[in-house]
């Protein structure tokens, strides 16, 4: 059976865009937050609205419409919540990828699909605003999880309904909708939901690493037809 990098790669005219960009136009920032990005302090991290200003600033910077990153990322910025600390191993492994933008960018869906399941996981730093879409390609099963949306994202929604490919799904949320972080897109592919509806990790502890990375393919795989 084929990969899910083979499928995407043997598809590749049928992937559509997941945010607007114009390849001969706009540009595109890869961010870090991993230990090795020392101007995030903690009075930074613990403030959304500095966070965000950050964001803005290094975007504003280096003239780019939107900042991207994280997959397989071991990431220091989730110690601003309690949410992905446990008593064990703290959870710091990021497995999606993060499309930074403003509030109310508006999000596409990339293939035909159908709805898995939907939710507002509303805790502070958590996805807020979240859509599971499933999808199948020549036979290839797999799930695709955009978080941080706005609740109105989620009107209309039932699981089941067919959603084509090239229709807006949602819109970036605002920091009271989006878990408290500053706007953006967590993408995440995931094979085997593992019985999980409307939530599934986006991080882990770094001990399970190979598990999850296993279940959970570089979205960047899809993300590369947005943005060539």
């Amino acid at each position: 059976m084929k990969t899910f990098e083979q499928v995407i790669q043997s598809n590749a005219l049928m992937i559509q865009k997941v945010v607007d960009f114009d390849a001969a136009r706009d540009q595109l920032l890869p961010l870090d937050f991993t230990a090795a990005n020392t101007e995030l302090s903690d009075g930074i991290l613990d403030n959304t609205d500095l966070f965000s200003d950050w964001v803005n600033h290094k975007l504003t910077e280096n003239n780019a419409r939107y900042g991207i990153g994280g997959y397989n990322e071991h990431r220091t910025i989730y110690s601003r919540s309690a949410h992905f600390n446990t008593s064990e191993e703290p959870r710091r492994l990021h497995l999606g990828i993060d499309i930074w933008a403003p509030a109310g960018t508006p999000i596409y869906n990339f293939y035909d699909a159908i709805v898995h399941s939907f939710a507002n996981n509303n805790n502070f730093g958590d996805y807020g605003a979240t859509i599971i879409l499933s999808y199948e390609i020549d036979g290839f099963k797999f799930n695709a999880l955009y978080g941080h949306l706005s609740l109105a994202s989620l009107n209309g929604l039932e699981e089941g309904k067919f959603i084509p490919a090239r229709s807006k799904i949602a819109e970036l949320g605002t920091k009271e909708e989006n878990g408290f972080w500053p706007p953006h897109l967590h993408f995440q592919v995931i094979e085997d939901m593992g019985g999980l509806k409307g939530d599934y990790p986006g991080v882990c502890r770094f001990s399970e690493k190979e598990k999850y990375l296993a279940n959970c393919p570089d979205p960047g795989l899809i993300l590369r037809y947005t943005f060539s």
